[in-house]
């Protein structure tokens, strides 16, 4: 199989440099040219979406708060950028910084910053499961995306999930939609979810499958026709060999050192 340079989508952003999904870290994910930007998305309790990974707050803002508890308004006043440099104030040589991109980022405002740029950019939005709405955000995501045009085939959007459940549910409010079922085999192995995989759906296994059955992934892309898009790809090496199995996408915490890494 000859080699293929995959896209590059920037994991929660440039998450290396900046603190996780905040408009910081996607901002310097677009400057450095991603393909793409992949975020989590959790619904608050008065209705919208936000860029979120963990249920609460405490790693990410030193916070017990529960986003799904919470309205915007409370999440808007904390500070979601500090923990990642919190010696910063004591730097005399750091570089001033705007409050407003430490702040709780939504998905609309991260796809309006992405459609500002005179290039196209893609959106993986991956929807957090279990939670308490449940459908509802899949159905909140299908509403949102539909107001950008992007529930149409050829849409620069796909949906991923763990979960083939909510994977599903998205398929029946967005048919024209990519979707990516991620596997991890540290939380369940792909003889598993098989079985509820659809045929059209993308693959998207984290790097240690990637690197423990490169034969199986092989399979995937040559035998079955499947796209792959891998996560999270940080070693050059691994970028090496992703791009020798013709995996199609690599989301990766460091977008400008992959890049300059696969000569994009």
């Amino acid at each position: 199989m000859a080699r293929q340079t995959p896209l590059v989508v920037a994991h929660r952003g440039a998450s290396s440099e900046h603190a996780e999904h905040t408009l910081a870290a996607y901002v310097a994910a677009l400057d450095a040219g991603a393909d793409g930007l992949e975020c989590d998305v959790r619904l608050t309790a008065d209705g919208h979406l936000v860029c979120v990974h963990d249920r609460d707050l405490r790693r990410t803002a030193a916070s017990r708060g529960v986003v799904s508890a919470m309205e915007l308004a409370e999440l808007e006043r904390i500070d979601m950028a500090t923990w990642k440099n919190p010696w910063a104030d004591l730097d005399d040589e750091a570089p001033d910084t705007d409050p407003e991109r430490g702040r709780i980022l939504t998905l609309r405002r991260l796809i309006e910053t992405s459609l500002d740029y005179d290039r196209p950019v893609r959106m993986a939005i991956e929807t957090k499961h279990p939670t308490r709405y449940a459908g509802l955000v899949e159905r909140r995501l299908a509403e949102l995306l539909d107001d950008f045009g992007f529930t149409a085939k050829g849409a620069p959007v796909q949906v991923m999930s763990f979960s083939w459940v909510a994977l599903r549910r998205m398929q029946r409010l967005t048919p024209d939609l990519d979707l990516v079922m991620l596997v991890d085999d540290r939380r369940q192995h792909w003889a598993r979810v098989k079985p509820f995989v659809e045929p059209h759906w993308i693959l998207g296994p984290g790097i240690e499958t990637v690197r423990s059955h490169p034969g199986l992934v092989r399979s995937w892309i040559r035998d079955k026709g499947r796209s792959v898009h891998c996560w999270v790809v940080n070693d050059p090496a691994d970028a090496d060999l992703c791009a020798d199995l013709g995996i199609e996408a690599i989301i990766t915490d460091e977008p400008a050192r992959m890049r300059r890494h696969l000569g994009v």
